[in-house]
């Protein structure tokens, strides 16, 4: 290899400094022996708007870019979107910076399903209360819409964004029960399956969406933070007897889908995530 990258990659996000997903493409790269340079690109830090970011990055030589809270709704209208599903969810995570111009795609979604069935096997998702209806949450609903998701419970503080994923669902699947809760804990109770889609448990965002008596008669949960991958709302939902889904593991997913995109290539999925556990361990 050349002291020159051969492979320039990037995250845009906020509070994201903890990110593992510049290691995770570094290791792929090598296991292709490909010199990989990941870079974080923070808005604020920048002193730049979103838009400016993603365009300077454009310019700049990269091939693509992963994106994450909060702009994986905003890109969306900054990019081309080919693919019917990923319009429909309307969430972008993944840039590829293409000669007709950048292509918006999403692993986010692919990720979750691949993560939920690594656990849970063919076993249907049931009932789900899913607290926020953001950029990831959206994916993960159209990702519950392809594990065969029975009804789907909607929360946000925001119900305006609650009913515009509603809306995407029920035009997706229109035998698909959907509905919008504003309390958590009302929404959680008789619910399979609980998920949570806020940045509530990542650090600099401590706690929880649910308490623990809410998690009770549960099957199964899943985070969508990482950053811690023991949050507080999984070790609760663990201690009473769910059967836990970490973020780690959408991460891993969406994490290697992208690589796949941005190169061309495949990773072998066990090594890499044997390195990923072994570096973070001693980090």
């Amino acid at each position: 290899m050349t002291s020159n990258p051969s492979l320039l990659l990037g995250l845009i996000g906020d509070n994201i400094s903890r990110s593992h997903s510049p290691r995770l493409h570094r290791l792929a790269g090598a296991q292709n022996a490909l010199r990989v340079r990941y870079d974080s690109l923070i808005p604020i830090d920048l002193g730049r708007a979103f838009e400016t970011v993603l365009n300077e990055s454009l310019d700049t030589g990269y091939r693509g870019l992963n994106i994450t809270y909060p702009y994986k709704e905003k890109v969306v209208d900054l990019v081309r979107v080919h693919d019917p599903l990923v319009r429909a969810m309307g969430s972008v995570n993944t840039v590829l910076f293409e000669p007709e111009g950048p292509l918006g795609l999403n692993t986010d979604y692919t990720g979750f399903m691949a993560a939920y069935r690594a656990v849970r096997g063919n076993s249907e998702p049931g009932i789900v209360t899913m607290i926020g209806t953001g950029g990831v949450g959206r994916a993960v609903a159209f990702g519950l819409l392809g594990l065969g998701a029975h009804e789907v419970r909607l929360v946000d503080r925001d119900p305006a964004k609650a009913e515009a994923l509603a809306e995407a669902l029920n035009r997706a699947a229109p035998d698909l029960a959907v509905t919008i809760w504003v309390d958590a804990e009302r929404a959680a109770a008789g619910a399979t399956g609980l998920i949570n889609c806020t940045p509530i448990g990542m650090y600099g965002y401590e706690g929880t969406v649910l308490t623990a008596a809410a998690m009770q008669g549960a099957e199964w949960a899943f985070d969508a933070v990482y950053t811690p991958a023991d949050t507080q709302f999984l070790t609760e939902a663990k201690a009473a007897g769910l059967t836990i889904i970490s973020g780690w593991e959408l991460f891993f997913y969406q994490g290697v889908h992208a690589w796949k995109l941005f190169s061309g290539r495949d990773v072998d999925e066990p090594k890499l995530r044997d390195s990923l556990i072994r570096q973070e361990d001693a980090a």
